[in-house]
């Protein structure tokens, strides 16, 4: 009970800490009139769109570029006054500035632009095949009229829907960035919007099933280079800098960067919390995406604890035998000679993994080691799994090694041999040891995969995130990832306590 308080109270003080920072942002802003102002200003972008590109080019006349990987992110950043202004598209800023009061886009347009779709170099006859289906939605008015439907608000019927007699060879991947309305958002758990509509209609041209796959927009092409997706649409320029490693099918919308500045004063974190407290859990259902995204964590989490644990206690076998039986001499035997051998490769392995970051890991085996398979999770288990093992086999083998001497001279006096050994006199002891720090690798691994979400896995952080770009509010959603994570650490510490009690009642 007394743990139950000491916690409400935490949870108290939290809360009244964020209350007490409301709205103490920086108050030196300087005002935006016009593009020349943006000189010397601090102006958010998102990462690798070509507003960022152009921005980045003021760098050198003292303008501070701050990089977010969604658009939503730079305005609820410019909301609170951390940023003077956005360079964003044209679309997106209009849904921006109806969503958020206090905003404004200058009529003076930043800079013009040309979206098309990303396809491999590789993947000619793909090209040719999106730009003759393109041709002829353009012909029949079908792009016209989903134009008409998402960008003008003309509602009164739906432009496209897939023929129900037709019957589909196969399925064409498109990579995304579904925050972006209106061209590509998530609404009632699914990615609608023009880029979604007219990828539907572009795939059944080919005979082709359209998959969506929702990642961050600094992934889109290096997706569709590596052959995850067949090709990217995510309100994407064709610049030439991108064409030195992707192809674009021809343009299918024309539209301009502008510059989204604070009409009125803001900095609200919260605004209206019952309102909040709606568009976070009640609107379009999204307790229920925080509760798939739950899921996608527990399932990340127990395989790669899983393989982790396997490889890990392996890894250990392998260097305290070695450590036990060789140390630094050399090797006798042949069998000393293999030992040696492996014994160097669990260094290296180790020694890899624990010097570099997991996220990096991540994508390694993402988009290089693991580039022909789409299956995410399957990637993530595997990265995970396998950064988990190098510290599980550090943890095990100091454990086996923290043994006395005295249990395995004693073992062997009676006649076991090294693995009876092994197994039956030190490993038990070593166990027992090491369940606290086995037991934290564990909670530490559940918190490292929120980082899955770099691989466009819809973990619970990633839903957070997702919810946030769509509310344009930071407190319920980032909130309740946190407390998602706690309460999930408070369970798994609960059982281990439980089980180590068990331990230390059979050892009396």
């Amino acid at each position: 009970m007394k743990k139950t308080v000491t916690l409400l109270v935490l949870i108290s003080m939290l809360f009244s800490t964020v209350f007490l920072f409301t709205g103490c942002g920086d108050s030196s802003v300087k005002e935006i009139k016009t593009a020349d102002d943006i000189k010397g200003a601090s102006v958010g972008v998102q990462t690798g769109t070509t507003g960022d590109t152009f921005v980045s080019d003021y760098e050198a006349d003292g303008t501070k570029v701050m990089r977010y990987s969604k658009g939503a992110d730079a305005i609820v950043a410019l909301t609170q006054n951390k940023i003077d202004c956005v360079v964003i598209d044209s679309e997106p800023a209009k849904e921006f500035v109806k969503a958020n009061a206090g905003l404004k886009i200058l009529d003076e347009p930043f800079a013009e632009e040309q979206y098309a779709i990303c396809i491999s170099k590789e993947n000619h006859e793909l090209t040719e095949k999106i730009d003759k289906a393109l041709a002829e939605l353009k012909d029949e008015g079908v792009l016209d009229k989903i134009k008409s439907y998402y960008i003008e608000g003309n509602t009164d019927t739906v432009p496209y829907e897939s023929p129900e007699d037709i019957k589909y060879d196969g399925e064409l991947h498109m990579a995304t960035n579904a925050a972006f309305p209106p061209y590509e958002y998530v609404e009632g758990g699914k990615i609608v919007g023009l880029d979604p509509m007219m990828a539907t209609a572009i795939c059944d041209k080919l005979g082709k099933k359209l998959v969506i796959d929702d990642m961050e927009f600094d992934s889109v092409i290096t997706a569709v280079q590596t052959g995850k997706d067949d090709f990217g649409m995510a309100g994407m320029t064709d610049t030439p800098e991108r064409r030195k490693n992707i192809d674009f099918s021809t343009s299918y919308a024309n539209t301009t960067q502008v510059i989204i500045v604070n009409d009125s004063a803001s900095g609200s974190l919260f605004g209206n919390l019952g309102e909040s407290f709606k568009n976070t859990f009640i609107t379009d259902n999204r307790w229920q995406q925080l509760l798939s995204g739950l899921l996608v964590t527990l399932e990340i989490t127990l395989f790669a604890g899983i393989i982790g644990v396997i490889i890990g206690f392996v890894i250990a076998l392998v260097r305290a035998t070695h450590d036990i039986q060789l140390g630094k001499r050399k090797c006798r035997s042949f069998g000393d000679c293999v030992l040696k051998f492996f014994n160097v490769i669990c260094n290296i392995y180790i020694t890899v993994i624990r010097g570099t970051p997991v996220v990096v890991q991540l994508m390694i085996m993402y988009y290089i080691i693991l580039a022909s398979v789409r299956n995410g999770i399957f990637a993530a288990i595997i990265a995970f799994g396998m950064n988990s093992a190098a510290y599980v086999a550090e943890i095990v083998r100091s454990g086996i090694m923290a043994v006395d001497i005295g249990q395995t001279e004693a073992s062997r006096s009676l006649g076991f041999n090294n693995r009876q050994t092994m197994t039956m006199v030190v490993l038990p002891q070593a166990i027992k040891n090491v369940l606290p720090a086995l037991g934290n690798e564990i909670i530490t691994l559940l918190k490292e995969t929120s980082v899955a979400g770099y691989v466009a896995l819809a973990d619970i952080t990633y839903i957070g995130n997702m919810i946030r770009s769509r509310t344009y509010e930071a407190f319920f959603p980032l909130i309740t990832v946190a407390l998602i994570y706690l309460v999930i650490v408070l369970v798994l510490s609960y059982i281990l306590r439980r089980f180590e009690r068990r331990l230390k009642k059979s050892e009396r």
